[in-house]
């Protein structure tokens, strides 16, 4: 537990081994693209997906795709990217003295000393207003949306200080674009949009208690709440939950957006998505050991692929 010496060349212990950033980025960007987890693209990956499914839902709801679409496609995945890295470094301000004393997160920038507060305080409004520039090119509905994700970004980490269940809170800011990307197609926010959020935060619950499971002992003794603390042992049974949840969530979300506006076909299309993400999310229960730290990030670095399984099935229920 003791000590904050970096890994090699400052790379992150849970850092993808090969990533760009300590491959290929110059030396003095290293630090900085650490800061924002360029080094492990999954968790930008979970911000955009909810974007996605955000836009290819409002755009079913209306059935009338429009060209700028293909420009909120991409303004959310740049906007993700932006966002995620502002949000880490925010992260990793507020949790330094906490992440010099985990095994898993002591070798990251602030505790290692590869820069200083103020520095990555800098690096983060420059992230900020980047990514505001970009959400000043949509419509007024998702600039108040983009300025209101501001509240639980900033809330979420302080809360593994305060509530056991932190992994809500990182859930009501990462599925933030699904309200988003919807409002900036349809010009405001419709309950389907909603339900979809609730299955995002559902299925974050779902993957970050995974997550969780590797630092569980170092936060117990550094006193850091989380869920996976708190089922522990059970933690199969509320992850079977959530599943539950996400699936129903997200149905109930395209039944809602999809009737009386899309075929039958389509419409059976588009709910295969959650079926076959409840699938996906079944076969990583299936491969759950608690006690494999290596097992436990693999599963939780596959739930890209169970976000794009529902977006592939609404992309062809839009072509129907």
């Amino acid at each position: 537990m003791q000590g904050n010496a970096p890994t090699p060349d400052g790379q992150v212990a849970d850092a993808v081994t090969g990533n760009w950033v300590d491959t290929y980025a110059p030396a003095f960007t290293r630090p900085y693209l650490r800061l924002s987890r360029a080094d492990r693209p999954i968790g930008t990956w979970l911000l955009l997906i909810p974007c996605w499914w955000g836009l290819a839902l409002a755009i079913l709801h209306d059935g009338q795709p429009r060209w700028e679409d293909l420009w909120i496609a991409v303004g959310c995945a740049l906007g993700a990217f932006l966002m995620r890295g502002a949000g880490c470094t925010w992260n990793d301000i507020t949790d330094r003295e906490y992440d010099g004393q985990v095994e898993r997160t002591r070798s990251r920038p602030i505790p290692s000393g590869q820069v200083s507060v103020r520095q990555a305080a800098s690096w983060m409004i420059l992230q900020c207003l980047l990514a505001l520039g970009i959400l000043l090119s949509f419509n007024q509905a998702a600039i108040a949306m983009g300025v209101l994700s501001l509240l639980p970004v900033t809330i979420y980490p302080f809360a593994k200080r305060f509530t056991w269940w932190p992994q809500v809170f990182l859930g009501l800011a990462f599925n933030w674009g699904a309200l988003l990307a919807w409002a900036a197609h349809s010009g405001s926010v419709g309950w389907p949009a909603v339900t979809l959020y609730l299955a995002g935060i559902a299925w974050t619950l779902f993957y970050d208690t995974i997550y969780a499971h590797q630092d569980a002992d170092d936060d117990e003794l550094v006193g850091i709440k989380s869920t996976a603390r708190l089922f522990g042992k059970d933690t199969a049974r509320w992850l079977k939950y959530f599943l539950v949840a996400t699936v129903s969530l997200m149905g109930l979300a395209i039944i809602d957006a999809g009737v009386p506006n899309i075929s039958i076909l389509a419409l059976v299309v588009a709910l295969g998505g959650p079926w076959a993400m409840g699938w996906h999310m079944m076969w990583q229960l299936r491969c759950l050991d608690l006690e494999d730290n290596a097992k436990l990030l693999q599963l939780f670095r596959v739930n890209r692929d169970t976000g794009l399984i529902p977006l592939i099935f609404l992309c062809v229920a839009l072509l129907l």
